[in-house]
């Protein structure tokens, strides 16, 4: 899955979190000044080109709707950094956030709590 520029990553969350859309419902979701219309077109027809959107016709336009969920995406994201950035590496990238600081020893000891209680479901 190709990844998202911080404007297709907006845009996506007006769909999952409205629904279908119409390119003109789009506009109404930007504060003055808003894009232009032909702007927001184009990065939609570049989600539906990366999988994320597709459409259904009705008449002369396009109505367009996420295909891709949300939680997928994040999934999908995490995914990525954890391959970029911790060489695929679930426990490097946990250690990097214990080392930093970043998550705590009881915010670690409840993950693995968590994961422990899930494992015996």
């Amino acid at each position: 899955m190709k990844g998202l520029t911080s404007k297709e990553e907006e845009i996506m969350g007006f769909f999952w979190e409205k629904g279908p859309l119409f390119v003109k419902q789009l506009l109404a979701f930007y504060e003055e000044p808003k894009p232009h219309f032909n702007t927001l077109s184009t990065i939609v027809r570049g989600l539906e080109e990366k999988g994320y959107l597709s459409h259904e016709v009705y008449g002369n336009t396009y109505q367009y709707y996420a295909v891709i969920s949300e939680e997928e995406f994040h999934k999908g994201t995490l995914k990525n950094v954890i391959s970029k950035y911790f060489n695929n590496s679930y426990l490097s990238a946990v250690s990097s956030l214990v080392r930093e600081e970043d998550i705590s020893l009881e915010e670690l000891k409840q993950l693995i709590s968590e994961v422990e209680k899930a494992h015996h479901k």
